[in-house]
């Protein structure tokens, strides 16, 4: 029996199709993560060749993301381009203002957008969906100057429909965790280094071959703050030694968990106070 909720999906999976469909050639700006691989599947499911794939190499963004955006599009024959963006050398951006991610996405879309134009594709398209509009998103005041299409709010879907759809259609990512560039792991104010973004990169891989399914390493100073989804806390405790171990030789003096748990942005929790 088909229940109303699933009716409403599948009724926003047709008017995703129908917009995609409308714009006649895109490119989406892929991360390799739920959005926007559900994003590219659908696009190029309807779209065919006229939906290619733009992933930037970046100090924050970690080696195991990048391969596995570049094994997704070879497994679904999705063209891809490549291309280096150093979001250090963008003016601005290694201070962390609070409006850090609006000056290195607006960078990052203007180079897809240079893309997109040699090659003949009308629209570029990125994965942001309903959620996104309830916290602070300075990166979405890029999109909305450059033109840049957001399909997935477009058509009103939210992360959880985005993860059972992607179920349905046998994406392997409908369960993977959430992720954003390693540059929102700094609170704000704090110098962006290469240095420290490889401590974080190797800490929260060290914490994902633990097992840790949905984990944040944040960065204050020489101070790691780990966020792990609370059923987890307990599982810090028990690997504590090993955790402190490997977090002091990757370049952490303290080593410390958050009892608040994991939560998207949290770094913004100082903004909302202000």
């Amino acid at each position: 029996m088909v229940t109303d909720m699933e009716t409403n999906i599948e009724d926003k999976l047709n008017d995703l199709k129908s917009y995609l469909q409308s714009l006649g050639s895109v490119v989406i700006a892929f991360s390799g993560g739920v959005d926007s691989t559900f994003l590219l599947k659908v696009a190029h499911d309807v779209l065919g060749d006229n939906a290619v794939a733009v992933t930037a190499r970046s100090h924050s963004f970690p080696a195991r993301e990048l391969n596995e955006s570049i094994d997704f599009c070879k497994k679904e024959k999705v063209r891809q381009f490549l291309f280096d963006s150093d979001e250090l050398s963008i003016p601005g951006f290694s201070e962390n203002p609070e409006n850090r991610c609006y000056i290195c996405k607006k960078e990052l879309l203007k180079n897809i957008i240079s893309i997109a134009c040699k090659n003949g594709i009308s629209c570029v398209c990125e994965g942001s969906n309903m959620d996104d509009d309830g916290d602070y998103r300075p990166g979405l005041q890029a999109v909305a100057e450059l033109g840049i299409k957001s399909p997935l709010r477009h058509s009103n879907l939210y992360k959880s429909e985005i993860r059972a759809l992607s179920k349905k259609m046998g994406l392997a990512v409908w369960k993977k965790q959430s992720f954003a560039c390693l540059a929102t792991r700094f609170v704000y104010g704090e110098l962006i280094t290469p240095e420290k973004l490889n401590m974080v990169d190797k800490a929260e891989q060290c914490l994902i071959d633990l097992g840790f399914v949905q984990e944040r390493v944040r960065i204050h100073g020489n101070l790691a703050r780990i966020e792990v989804m609370p059923d987890d806390l307990i599982n810090v405790i028990k690997n504590k030694d090993l955790i402190v171990s490997e977090f002091k030789k990757f370049g952490f003096s303290y080593v410390s968990l958050d009892l608040q748990g994991y939560r998207t942005g949290s770094m913004n929790e100082v903004l909302n106070k202000k």
